[in-house]
């Protein structure tokens, strides 16, 4: 006999649906912010400067030359996607709307580019406005819904430990360092019972 799903067949069951909810906002946030990356260090402008009778001299300037900490919060973005893997509850959702803000400074940073900055060619300003909106998605899911999405496993955390286990059937690790010792020294291993 078999245990009923929760849930319709259509959406899953509430774990699946949280683990897929976190793939996809861990995705956004990590799509948005290498985007954003990599479309401030592009060419934005190139300045020709006459030299007389010599060719111009050619200045070629990125986003990051003219927008230095646009490409500071993209990193940042990128980092805290990873991040939201690694915490859980409400320091997840902290982490969402820290991810949100900084996704939103991003797309100011390309917005500004394309109305404020003379000379600048407009895709990648624009890509970067584009990549911080969808770095911002990803942060406010991750705020909304975070907290009820699983953590990593707990494989990964310390064992607590039984008070159940005592007496000499617990390993000799357990019971003191000198029984430890004195089990190497009898060739056995100190932490198996």
């Amino acid at each position: 006999m078999t245990a009923p799903t929760t849930g319709s067949p259509a959406t899953g069951s509430p774990a699946a649906r949280g683990r897929r909810e976190l793939a996809y906002a861990v995705l956004l946030c990590l799509v948005g912010a290498g985007l954003a990356l990599w479309a401030v260090t592009r060419t934005w402008s190139v300045e020709l400067t006459a030299r007389g009778s010599l060719p111009p001299t050619r200045h070629s300037r990125t986003g990051a030359d003219l927008l230095p900490w646009v490409s500071a919060l993209a990193l940042v973005g990128l980092a805290g996607g990873g991040a939201v893997l690694a915490t859980r509850g409400r320091v997840r959702r902290l982490l969402g709307g820290l991810l949100a803000l900084v996704g939103l400074a991003v797309a100011a940073g390309g917005g500004y580019g394309l109305t404020a900055l003379a000379g600048v060619s407009r895709q990648w300003p624009a890509l970067v406005l584009v990549g911080g909106l969808v770095a911002a998605v990803g942060g406010v899911l991750t705020a909304l819904r975070g907290a009820g999405w699983p953590a990593m496993g707990a494989r990964y955390e310390r064992p607590v430990r039984s008070a159940a286990r005592s007496g000499p059937d617990r390993p000799a690790v357990e019971r003191g360092t000198r029984d430890a010792w004195e089990a190497l020294d009898r060739g056995e291993d100190p932490t198996v019972s």
